[in-house]
């Protein structure tokens, strides 16, 4: 055997797998250079508690293993697809018994030559044994605080899975806040320790008295860390934890069903009618953003969940949106976040008066705001904590949101927007945490070391999420993600969700989701699960692309379960380029200025609902083409197999914003007219789709963020939104370095022209434009067929890859003839999309002698411009004003 590596005996890497009691698997690449499985003599090295030290040496027992020449058994190999290669391991019937005490203490593999000479030393990862163990078990296990008994008198249990600790010890702290203070309230004085016992499904619980609500609590481990050996008690707040304190340094008894969190208005508030998925039009928002700069809301309110439920001027806005069309809210994260302190005073903010006297270029701007970027109130949260409890710093009064309290404020929330018959989606983060090991809000790691997280070949946690990954592919990972899911929807009354980089999940997670609330019925639980919607970010990237460890949840591989998920491909086609662009003026799409006829068929495809299965002539070569065919950068431009599973966008909360796009790429002395009418024909294209119709908050405000192309961690200062029409965020200074830093000899000259900065009339111009885009939608159920059948039957582009075609150019036919039944008696729409800047005159195949109109909607509209759309009856042919989307009716 050739020469030992010396890194190979070391056991802060976890190279090997412990995947069920009896059998481990062992990566060819950790074996010796040159060396086979059956050359090496392996065990088991125990410590039950800990003192193994890095190589190897000090365990109290080595436990014997034998190679098991047919490699992992098929159903392994499928459950862990990148571990199918690896050798198997095998102990003796004893030692798999032993499994669940051994894996209380220190766990190692050891590997010796023909000599007796130590060769390899590592530590073992355990998530699979540890499902093997306990999963199946454990699912019945309530998790958290749960409540039995009659109203009064009810007595909370609190349990914890944590399989692999020594002991687990409840802190409990006496009293709790009776009535609002001045200052942030805190338990005082030593806890009461509570032992926890622990069942057979790895979960230690304790039973309390009825006296124990509203209580702080927290939860001390014993644990033996398993790669160090060290044996510590180990605190943390409990990750299913449903109540918080202040900073969440507490967990909170919460009862969730205690009148006293339920405030009337919420009780009382209508639910908004269910819909199909492909008749919801969305609007992204950000809670802080939605009412920090609205001096019509109370100062104490302004910032928080009670602001949705007050009569202010963003209230208002959202009711002007309602009234057209809109059916959701999707709000950003607004689970407890780690980036944002709660308490006030620890809070620190620059003036916006003194940021309001700096230049519109100066980068002075952002080095204030990034000076205070770590205790701002502003983040967009994509931090998760403890994802089953509301976050505080959204409340009113933070210093005081205790426990249920926080409960409270956020069910008033939801109850402003169901009053205005909006639907409520939540932003969901489960595949990764702020923080993993021991770190101050590393809360499921501080339980079940090493479990939660996907780890790479060392045992280290991939960050291919530039977080700590979260490993759901792990029975009691996705247990979280569905928990959750429900827990909103039960106690919460919300009408969807929205999941963050979705493809680092699989698809049976989502699966499990979809179950899970669909289980949900309103005799039982109040809610109707199965009305609950679900889309997400289908990419694929990081350690699971390509299925490599799970069928994922991406674009194309969700067919069948209704859970939508973005189309890059339409937002590329109309903005230009990608969103990865060094240069942002790089590649111009339909309404940016392109001509390229690739962007006309992605964009087609995107408008008929994303299908795979679309068949259409392609603008670029005139051929017949499906919606698969239609080439995106290597992949499909069609990809879907219904148009629910397609989410229609040209803008969101990441990168440039639609209107800093335009600014980006249209030629400086482009009139500010044309680009009030390029921002319309952008949002036309996903509000005519026959896909989901997706907003992020402000589009039809003309919002700028000044720039910044993520302004995650940029302070409320690049974050305006301003229903109110006063200031639509663009020249505040030279957007925050980070991911900024080689665009700003770009920027400043743009930032300081003050032709570029947007009027009130203009803003008012373009809302009412846009207003009339979700009323389109709403009056015109052909716009929203529902599925892909209808579609194929309906759904044409008569003029594509024809003389009367143009890259630049989009006629979409959606004939109500070709349907068994038109909806609500419509016969047929007729979309035209003219990013050119003149009149066209549009000879429409097929449609001479027919009579067809522009839609009272538009003919009522904002839109003068529109009004000038003219019908040639006999020629069949439609003339449309330049830059404008006209829906005619048959």
């Amino acid at each position: 055997m050739d020469h030992v590596d010396p890194d190979a005996l070391d056991l802060l890497r976890a190279r090997a797998h412990w995947l069920t009691a009896d059998l481990l698997a062992v990566p060819a690449a950790v074996l010796p250079q040159g060396a086979g499985p059956q050359e090496i003599t392996w065990s088991l090295a125990v410590a039950p508690d800990g003192g193994i030290d890095r190589r190897g040496d000090g365990a109290v027992e080595e436990l014997p293993l034998t190679v098991a020449l047919a490699g992992l058994p098929d159903a392994l190999a499928r459950r862990w697809p990148h571990l199918a290669a690896c050798h198997a391991l095998r102990p003796d019937a004893e030692t798999a018994a032993r499994a669940a005490v051994l894996l209380t203490g220190q766990v190692a593999l050891l590997g010796r030559d023909g000599t007796g000479a130590r060769v390899l030393a590592t530590s073992l990862q355990i998530p699979g044994v540890l499902d093997d163990l306990y999963a199946e078990a454990a699912a019945h296990r309530v998790l958290g605080v749960s409540w039995a008994g009659e109203r009064g008198r009810r007595v909370p249990t609190v349990a914890v899975w944590a399989p692999t600790a020594r002991a687990v010890e409840l802190l409990l702290w006496d009293g709790v806040p009776e009535r609002p203070r001045e200052q942030a309230w805190a338990p005082a004085g030593e806890p009461m320790r509570v032992p926890m016992q622990r069942g057979h499904d790895g979960a230690w619980t304790v039973t309390g008295t009825p006296s124990w609500a509203d209580r702080c609590y927290r939860l001390e481990l014993d644990h033996v860390l398993p790669r160090t050996g060290e044996r510590r008690r180990v605190g943390t707040t409990d990750p299913w934890s449903v109540g918080l304190s202040l900073d969440s340094r507490h967990s909170v008894l919460v009862d969730l069903e205690d009148p006293a969190h339920a405030p009337p208005r919420w009780l009382e508030a209508p639910v908004p009618a269910a819909v199909r998925a492909v008749d919801q039009a969305i609007y992204e928002l950000h809670v802080r953003d939605f009412s920090r700069d609205d001096d019509t809301v109370p100062a104490q309110e302004r910032g928080s969940y009670l602001a949705f439920a007050t009569e202010g001027e963003g209230r208002r806005h959202l009711r002007r949106l309602a009234e057209a069309g809109l059916t959701s809210v999707h709000l950003l994260p607004t689970f407890d976040l780690t980036s944002v302190p709660e308490d006030p005073a620890e809070q620190a903010h620059e003036a916006p008066g003194a940021l309001a006297t700096l230049p519109p270029d100066s980068s002075e701007q952002q080095r204030r705001v990034r000076a205070h970027a770590l205790r701002d109130a502003f983040n967009w949260g994509y931090d998760p904590w403890h994802v089953l409890a509301p976050e505080g710093s959204y409340t009113s009064s933070p210093g005081q949101a205790h426990g249920g309290a926080r409960t409270a404020q956020f069910r008033t929330m939801v109850a402003g927007l169901h009053e205005l018959g909006l639907r409520v989606v939540l932003d969901q983060v489960y595949n990764h945490t702020t923080d993993s090991g021991l770190h101050r809000s590393s809360v499921l790691d501080r339980v079940v070391p090493g479990y939660y997280h996907r780890l790479d070949a060392d045992g280290d946690v991939h960050t291919s999420t530039c977080c700590q990954n979260i490993a759901t592919e792990h029975a009691l990972a996705r247990r979280l993600m569905v928990d959750g899911c429900v827990l909103w929807v039960r106690h919460y009354r919300v009408d969807g969700f929205r999941f963050d980089l979705m493809g680092h999940h699989s698809r049976a997670d989502l699966e499990a989701v979809r179950a899970a609330l669909d289980a949900l019925t309103p005799e039982a639980d109040g809610v109707d699960g199965s009305a609950v919607h679900l889309y997400g970010e289908g990419w694929d990237f990081g350690e699971v692309a390509g299925n490599a460890r799970f069928r994922q949840a991406t674009q194309g591989q969700l067919d069948g379960t209704g859970i939508g998920t973005f189309n890059d491909r339409l937002r590329d086609a109309v903005r230009g380029g990608s969103v990865h662009d060094a240069d942002p003026r790089s590649g111009l799409g339909f309404a940016t200025g392109g001509l390229d006829p690739r962007h006309t068929d992605l964009l087609q495809v995107g408008l008929a609902g994303g299908l795979r299965g679309l068949r259409l002539r392609s603008q670029e070569t005139g051929q017949p083409v499906s919606g698969e065919e239609v080439d995106y950068g290597g992949a499909a431009g069609g990809y879907a197999a219904s148009p629910e599973e397609v989410v229609n966008y040209v803008d969101a909360h990441d990168n440039e914003t639609l209107w800093d796009t335009l600014t980006l790429k249209l030629p400086p002395d482009t009139p500010m007219v044309q680009r009030l009418r390029r921002n319309t024909l952008a949002l036309a294209t996903v509000t005519l789709s026959q896909g989901i119709s997706f907003w992020h908050a402000g589009a039809e405000l003309l919002r700028s963020k000044s720039l910044d192309r993520n302004s995650y961690a940029s302070g409320d200062w690049f974050n305006r939104y301003d229903p109110a029409l006063r200031d639509n965020g663009f020249a505040r200074g030279l957007p925050p370095k980070p991911d900024n830093g080689p665009r700003w000899e770009l920027m400043a000259p743009l930032l300081a022209d003050s032709s570029l900065v947007p009027t009130e009339a203009d803003m008012a111009v373009a809302r009412g434009c846009a207003l009339d885009l979700l009323r389109l939608r709403s009056a015109h159920p052909l716009l929203r067929l529902g599925s892909a059948e209808a579609i194929r039957r309906a759904v044409s582009f008569p003029v594509s890859g024809t003389e009367h075609g143009a890259p630049d150019l989009v006629v979409m036919l959606v004939d109500g003839r070709a349907l068994d039944l038109a909806p609500r008696g419509d016969e047929g729409v007729l979309v035209v999309l003219n990013a050119s800047t003149g009149e066209r005159a549009v000879t429409v195949p097929g449609l001479a002698g027919q009579r067809w109109e522009l839609s009272p909607v538009q003919r009522e509209g904002a839109d003068e411009t529109v009004k000038g759309t003219r019908w040639r009856l006999a020629e069949g042919q439609v003339l449309v004003p330049g830059l404008t989307a006209a829906l005619l009716v048959r």
